[in-house]
């Protein structure tokens, strides 16, 4: 069965190009993963398509209607395995093993938020709360199609070579080693010899000491998180 990936928004422009560039667009052109979009403005009842209202107790900006965002989630199908998701600053920050577990679902609903946020009502829908980062964009859509697509380039098919997901950062808990190409030598930075000397044995151990440096002095969080759980064990004495 493919992922069905329903998204909530009240700008379904906003997807049209991403959707259908790059590796994302071929994994849908074959039917990998589905994406609908669904508009709450189309499910309001006055006549002028209100989606937003003043807040309860005074304060600046606006909050989305749940009426709306209720209507637009209930008009669509329920597949078994189902998870409804709001896209918020305040929620569980999307890392890759929420993605991998997400990559396992049938059916995945984003909503996407805009103003001050949605009224809090809207969470007796929502199943899990899910941000980008620290930090508040003018819309959710942003956080959508990355959570988008980074859940589908995990599906089956949409990455050519399969083993390249394994050896990517965070993966292993560590950021990623360095990436050489031609030409050996470039304005006088040379690629390491050791990824020229066709020794695989070498070129393994040489890159998991990258990736702990890299690790180390780039994200030391990460780098005590993978130490504290045992990533260290099994490493000689020279890594």
């Amino acid at each position: 069965m493919a992922l069905r990936i329903d998204l909530v928004s009240l700008f379904p422009d906003f997807f049209a190009s991403p959707l259908a560039s790059g590796l994302i667009g071929k994994a849908l052109a074959r039917g990998i993963a589905t994406v609908e979009v669904t508009n709450p403005r189309d499910f309001t009842t006055d006549k002028h398509h209100k989606v937003d209202d003043e807040p309860y107790g005074g304060g600046v900006g606006m909050v989305m209607k749940p009426e709306p965002i209720f209507a637009a989630v209930e008009s669509l199908p329920v597949l078994p395995k189902r998870q409804v998701i709001l896209l918020t600053p305040q929620g569980q920050p999307m890392t890759q093993p929420l993605l991998q577990t997400l990559a396992t679902y049938d059916q995945l609903v984003m909503i996407c938020g805009h103003y001050e946020g949605v009224d809090e009502r809207v969470l007796d829908l929502v199943t899990q709360e899910v941000s980008l980062g620290d930090f508040v964009l003018t819309c959710g859509e942003i956080p959508a199609l990355a959570l988008l697509n980074g859940v589908i380039r995990l599906l089956p098919g949409t990455v050519g070579k399969t083993d390249s997901l394994k050896y990517e950062s965070f993966e292993a808990g560590l950021l990623d080693y360095p990436h050489y190409t031609r030409p050996p030598e470039f304005r006088g930075m040379a690629v390491p010899a050791v990824l020229r000397s066709g020794d695989h044995g070498a070129i393994a151990a040489w890159r998991q000491q990258q990736q702990i440096q890299r690790t180390r002095q780039r994200r030391p969080d990460l780098y005590e998180q993978w130490r504290q759980q045992g990533g260290e064990v099994g490493l000689s004495a020279g890594e």
